[in-house]
């Protein structure tokens, strides 16, 4: 089979985001089902989400992605499929064996190994699948956390946020999960030596990573230090925060991060900047579509099957 044969298109998979205010409960509903989440839980939540009009930013940035890819040359019809709204994976598997399709890639928005950030969409994907007669096949690229564009654009990031705030101590910050589920996946691993490689390309010492949005109830351990617990005891004058665990804006992020952690930097007389997500900045779609090239060449190294099994509890995306 040639290169050019290999696969007929690329499904972007993402954690999705309601649009609109009546979107925010449905949705909410959608990431919970199945856990024992205290609805007033929810609704606390739901309160991040009205703070910005009920709009996640991820939907807009998938669009502005898909587009970078397409004008980047990616070679490939693209299909986007979330995990939790609209459109849902189940609707776009349709979409795609309706078109034809019969082998497809797939990238999901997420650089490190996880539980919810890499087997979580495989399942999904079988779901789908199942759920789809006659459906295609879909080889999910494996994390990108250490590519060249995934870390030549944080460090582009990073610079442009220390030319914004200069002399800042630098700060990391990724999403937390449950220790159990840390123990048996490569995450804590990859993240740290992802934040290092962006370190040495700008002769920074060793970094400094801390974790965000914690979910699970308190009795159980949490990958830490927390971003608040951070900043309460920070000695720092200047705070450069780099949200490298994430490959797109969303709402946790821009609320933990820019109302939060930012208000509470204020609170402390710490002056603050959040670098950019990788986002659509070019090295990043290149390195993206280097990806895709790669496996249309060479094809797609699976995971093991029993890599970052299912742990307790997950978080939210």
């Amino acid at each position: 089979m040639s290169a050019n044969e290999r696969y007929d298109a690329l499904l972007l998979l993402s954690f999705g985001g309601p649009e609109k205010h009546e979107d925010v409960i449905p949705f909410l509903e959608n990431v919970l089902r199945g856990r024992n989440v205290p609805r007033e839980r929810m609704l606390a939540v739901a309160e991040h989400y009205y703070h910005f009009g009920g709009r996640s930013p991820i939907n807009h940035q998938c669009r502005e992605l898909i587009a970078a890819l397409e004008n980047a040359g990616v070679g490939l019809p693209i299909y986007w499929g979330n995990r939790n709204w609209h459109p849902m994976l189940a609707d776009t598997m349709a979409r795609m064996r309706a078109d034809g399709v019969r082998t497809a890639l797939a990238l999901a928005t997420s650089a490190f190994s996880s539980y919810s950030g890499c087997r979580q969409y495989l399942e999904d994907i079988e779901k789908a699948r199942a759920a789809t007669p006659g459906a295609p096949e879909i080889e999910k690229l494996p994390p990108f956390w250490n590519h060249p564009g995934f870390i030549e654009t944080m460090v582009d990031r990073l610079r442009e946020a220390l030319h914004r705030l200069p002399g800042a101590d630098v700060v990391y910050t990724a999403h937390s999960i449950p220790v159990s589920m840390a123990q048996v996946c490569s995450y804590e691993r990859q993240y740290r030596e992802a934040a290092a490689m962006v370190n040495r390309a700008l002769g920074l010492s060793e970094p400094t990573v801390v974790y965000q949005s914690r979910s699970g109830p308190p009795s159980q351990p949490w990958l830490e230090p927390d971003i608040q617990d951070f900043i309460r005891r920070s000695k720092s004058k200047r705070l450069v925060l780099v949200p490298i665990g994430f490959v797109s804006d969303h709402i946790e992020l821009v609320y933990d991060l820019d109302v939060e952690a930012a208000a509470l930097a204020k609170e402390r007389g710490i002056e603050f900047v959040r670098a950019a997500t990788a986002g659509t900045h070019p090295r990043f779609v290149a390195g993206l579509v280097e990806l895709v090239n790669d496996a249309r060449v060479n094809g797609v190294a699976r995971c093991a099957s029993d890599c970052c099994p299912r742990a307790a509890a997950q978080p939210s995306g």
